[in-house]
């Protein structure tokens, strides 16, 4: 397994011949291992300013706390405390898993939250433009179901993607196609088994 942690920088497109590649950027640069047991290691980026004194002294090793983390199962082997992970542990063209938070849209109506429809927009209907209308039977089962599609948080969820290309790496950027998950300078975790 390999992996890697990064920040999104933002889109871009990369020309192939005559067709134009959408990118997203991912700054892999200051990712270290910063802790390692016999199950694992975490992948860190960043550092943290305000911390306490018990998150300190777990990472006393690394020397400061980062501000991004990432625990990996069984990639224990090689690696040590304060290593850095270059971006060449992916190359071009190389299929990756990656995995972000999705942009917080707040709370949100049926309307931009599924898609629904809203009720008619004639015969005096005036205020039952974007409301759910009717959210469940009558007497049985006398409950509302569970599962039900109404309003309430829209984003802020964990989305993984599969087979994404690695379209370019340079330096310490890796360019991956399409869009990624989330806001610019959020965490990209980006792996392959």
């Amino acid at each position: 397994m390999k992996a890697i942690i990064g920040i999104k920088k933002g889109m871009t497109r990369v020309f192939k011949g005559e067709k134009s590649v959408p990118v997203t950027v991912v700054d892999i640069s200051g990712c270290v291992v910063s802790l390692k047991d016999e199950k694992g290691i975490e992948l860190a980026v960043g550092k943290k300013l305000k911390v306490n004194k018990a998150t300190q002294g777990k990472y006393k090793a690394l020397g400061y706390v980062p501000m991004y983390r990432e625990y990996f199962f069984g990639m224990n082997g090689e690696y040590e405390v304060g290593q850095e992970i270059k971006a060449d542990t992916f190359a071009q063209g190389e299929k990756v898993i990656l995995s972000g938070v999705t942009k917080g849209k707040g709370f949100a109506g049926v309307v931009k939250r599924y898609g629904l429809a809203g009720g008619p927009r004639t015969h005096g209907q005036s205020d039952r433009l974007r409301a759910p209308g009717s959210i469940g039977a009558g007497t049985t089962p006398g409950r509302v179901l569970k599962g039900k599609r109404m309003a309430g948080r829209l984003g802020t969820k964990t989305v993984t993607l599969n087979k994404r290309e690695v379209v370019d790496v340079i330096d310490t950027f890796i360019l991956l196609s399409g869009p990624v998950p989330g806001n610019r300078g959020d965490k990209v975790i980006i792996y392959s088994k």
